[in-house]
Parts: C-alpha cells; sequence; structure tokens
C-alpha cells in the first residue's frame, strides 16, 4: 500500500534538501520511499512553491487530460516531470492516462463514477420484426454506409496503393457526420483506439510538410528518375539529414516512384577476328582514373530510323565518353576510341572491356589498342553480367531520358542527348559516389591527391 505524507512530511523533506542538510538518498532512506518521489516534491516546490502539496482532489478534464499526454508526448517528458509541470501529485495517474487512451482512446478519459457499477439490467435496443419497415430501413441505411466508406476508400487505393490504417481512420472521420461513428469502426475493422489516435493527428501540421516538398522537388527535377536513396543523398548535399527509410515512406504517401528499364542492342554475329580472354572478371572497382574502361553498343528507334550510341565509361566514377551514328559500322566504334584516347597521359596501365561484338574483334580496333599498350578483355559468349556496369548505365539512360521526353526530330533527340551527358556526368549524384556526380567525385580526389 502507497504511503501518505502529510504538508509537514513534505516540507520537511523538501527544506532539508535546499538547505543542503541532506541528500535525495538519504532523505528516502528516512521517509521509506524512493528517491524519485523525493525528487518530485524538490521540483514540485520549486515550481508551484507550497501550493503544490495543498492539492486537493481534483475531477480532471477529458480536454485537460489530452492536454497533458499532448505536452508529454510533443516534449519528449516523462509522467514525472509532466507531473511536476502541471503540478499533479502523482506522476502514475499520467500514466494511467496515457495507458487508457492508447487502449480506449478519448472514451476511456472520461471520469467515472465511484462505487459499485448498478446492477439494473441494460435495457437492449428492440429488434424490429423480419420484413418490416424499420428493419428494411435498417439494412438500407446499412448498405449506404457500406457504399459510402467504400467509394472513399477506393478512391485513395487508385491513388496510393496499399490501404492502411490511417487511410481507414481518415474515411471514418469524414463520414463521422453521416453516419454513426461505432459502426462505420466496425466497418473498416480497425480499433477504437486507432481511430481516436489519427483522429487527434488529423488537426496537426504535418512536421514533414517542408520535407515533402524538397523531395517532390528533387524528384520533378530529375523527371522522376531518382529512387529513394538517391533522393536521400540529395537532401544531405542539401544539408537535410534524414535517413533512408524515411524518405522510402515520403515517396510512398506521395506516390512518386522509379522508373523500369527494358533490353539493349545486341551485335554479337559469331568469330570474325580475335576474341580476347575475360581479363576483368567481372572486378569493376577501379582505385583510380583510366584504370579500368568498359563498352558497349546500344540502339534507338526514332521517326521510323534507328540510332546506335557507342558509349566508354571509366568504372572509377561512372563519367561517360560517347558517339552516335545512323549506322552501327566500325567507325562508331573507332570514333568513340579516337575521342576516349585523348584522356590519357601515357603513364596508365588501362584495361578496357567489351562484350564479343564484331566491332571489338576487328584487326583495325585490336591495332589501336595495342598501339597504345592498353590490355583487351572480353565478357564470355551470350554472358551479360560479365559487362553489367554498361548494361545498367543504358538502362538508367533509356528510362530517364528516352522514354521521359518527346522529340521533334533526329537532329531535336541528338540535341537533347547531348544534353543528358552533361547532366549526367556534371549533376546526377550516385550513392557509391558518396552523393557526388562523377566529375565532381574525380574531382574531389584529384584535389585531395
Amino acid at each position: 500500500m502507497a504511503l501518505k505524507f502529510t504538508l509537514e512530511d513534505k516540507l520537511e523533506a523538501v527544506n532539508g534538501y535546499l538547505q543542503g542538510i541532506k541528500s535525495y538518498t538519504t532523505l528516502a532512506q528516512e521517509f521509506d520511499t524512493s528517491t524519485s518521489v523525493i525528487m518530485n516534491w524538490v521540483k514540485q516546490y520549486e515550481l508551484h512553491g507550497i501550493e503544490a502539496f495543498n492539492k486537493s482532489y481534483t475531477s480532471y478534464s477529458v480536454e485537460y487530460k489530452l492536454d497533458v499526454l499532448r505536452y508529454m508526448n510533443d516534449n519528449g517528458t516523462s509522467p514525472n516531470e509532466t507531473a511536476v509541470i502541471f503540478n499533479i501529485p502523482d506522476p502514475s495517474t499520467i500514466r494511467k492516462w496515457r495507458r487508457v487512451y492508447e487502449k480506449e482512446g478519448i472514451d476511456g478519459l472520461q471520469s467515472r463514477k465511484k462505487g459499485r457499477p448498478s446492477m439494473k439490467k441494460e435495457t437492449k435496443k428492440s429488434i424490429p420484426p423480419k420484413g418490416s419497415v424499420e428493419e428494411l430501413q435498417e439494412e438500407i441505411d446499412r448498405l449506404r454506409m457500406e457504399n459510402a466508406y467504400l467509394k472513399k476508400l477506393n478512391g485513395l487505393s487508385s491513388k496510393q496503393g496499399k490501404i492502411t490504417k490511417q487511410d481507414k481512420a481518415q474515411v471514418v472521420y469524414e463520414l463521422r457526420n453521416e453516419f454513426p461513428v461505432k459502426s462505420l469502426i466496425k466497418l473498416a475493422e480497425i480499433p477504437r483506439s486507432t481511430y481516436y489516435y489519427w483522429v487527434k493527428q488529423l488537426g496537426r501540421p504535418d512536421k514533414d510538410a517542408e520535407l515533402k516538398s524538397v523531395v517532390k522537388e528533387i524528384y520533378d527535377e530529375h523527371q522522376g528518375c531518382y529512387g529513394y536513396r538517391r533522393i536521400r543523398d540529395e537532401l544531405a548535399n542539401r544539408e537535410y539529414k534524414v535517413n533512408h527509410k524515411k524518405v522510402q515512406r515520403i515517396m510512398k504517401e506521395l506516390g512518386l516512384k522509379s522508373l523500369v528499364r527494358i533490353k539493349k542492342y545486341r551485335s554479337y554475329k559469331g568469330k570474325v577476328g580475335k576474341i580476347a580472354p575475360n581479363i576483368l572478371e567481372r572486378n569493376f572497382k577501379a582505385e583510380k582514373p583510366n584504370e579500368k574502361w568498359v563498352t558497349d553498343i546500344t540502339e534507338f528507334k526514332l521517326f521510323g530510323e534507328k540510332l546506335y550510341l557507342s558509349p566508354i565509361l571509366d568504372l572509377y566514377n561512372g563519367e561517360i565518353i560517347t558517339t552516335i551514328g545512323s549506322r552501327p559500322t566500325y567507325s562508331l566504334v573507332s570514333d568513340m576510341l579516337e575521342k576516349s584516347l585523348e584522356r590519357l597521359t601515357g603513364d596508365e596501365d588501362l584495361i578496357i572491356h567489351s562484350d564479343q561484338g564484331w566491332h571489338y574483334q576487328m584487326r583495325q580496333y585490336c591495332q589501336v589498342l595495342k598501339e597504345q599498350g592498353i590490355t583487351k578483355s572480353m565478357s564470355r559468349k551470350g554472358n551479360c553480367y560479365d559487362n553489367a556496369v554498361i548494361e545498367n548505365f543504358f538502362g538508367i539512360m533509356k528510362s530517364e531520358f528516352l522514354y521521359l521526353n518527346e522529340f521533334e526530330n533526329i537532329n531535336h533527340f541528338k540535341q537533347e542527348l547531348e544534353k543528358y551527358m552533361d547532366y549526367y556526368n556534371n549533376k546526377r549524384i550516385k550513392a557509391k559516389l558518396k552523393g557526388k556526380s562523377p566529375i565532381q567525385y574525380r574531382t574531389l580526389a584529384q584535389q585531395a591527391a
């Protein structure tokens, strides 16, 4: 049984501590209680004076209880600290309010009459006779309620996919003036406490409103191509420290999704020249620029014509050099190779990896690599995973550029492709590059060296 302390007891303990005569532990031992009780007395006295101990029994209103719980939730205070601030004699009172609210919602905070419950039998609602007008009316009202509920719920479903308990609580709240809340909660199959919890949240400002706006801005700026990881990295670049799971949740709430990729052009025509072994062996990590390059060709179909893109990708930072042509001839590869070799200083020990496409088997291609002291590596026949990085680039480029834009003609397409490649190298961030673009990453690394 809890001990009852008089006003004199509490004042004696408080004065003993405030005058520096005794510690919390000593006082707790003298009064046969815990140190937390003594600490509460001192804090209550410091905030409210002697009035803190003259508190008589009070019947707290539902609104007051909600204010106390809301303050504790918003400020992260403990029941003990909250009891001191609101001058509530016993912190266990607040713990009880919180427990009841979580279980029963606002209804649980209503004051109940003391004493034994009345033994009178509750009058049950009369059941209308089968086939009567009253029964038919009840059935009509039930069907109206179900129809209204499902209509609103389906509207939410079409916008964001999966329906959550929060969505159901919101629908119940919107229909509360038209149908009984108890019946709506039963129809929604959610606990009453869940409903009242979300009702409480509906009236509050969205604490993530600014973050949602920035996430949407980044998503739109990159034409819907950023997933939650790269949006998280871009947020970090803008000095927003957010966990990737929160970004994922916000994108889900806003209905933002990244795009899908498709297959690429195949240039294998059998053995027409010299095949090289797979020296790279899927080791796609490079320690410095111009150490490992990968290359391939992809195809576009526009305005009844075909265009072919031949890029080289540096595995150090994913930087791209490209050429484009209307036919997949060897000149497409040789032009790309010539542009790429301009970057070399002559001190590199470079490996260039490709598939077994006929361009890379040709004598001219092999001769150029030999003259430059470049080691040639090739994927195994029919194994796209051996050149997965360039395959991944093609998927990203088509998803982010080709399928999101409309082009007036071939020349317009080439102009926009050039802009996209500039964006890809200079602005498009990557998680594995610590949230930097390829050129930003290479520049910072060179400055650090």
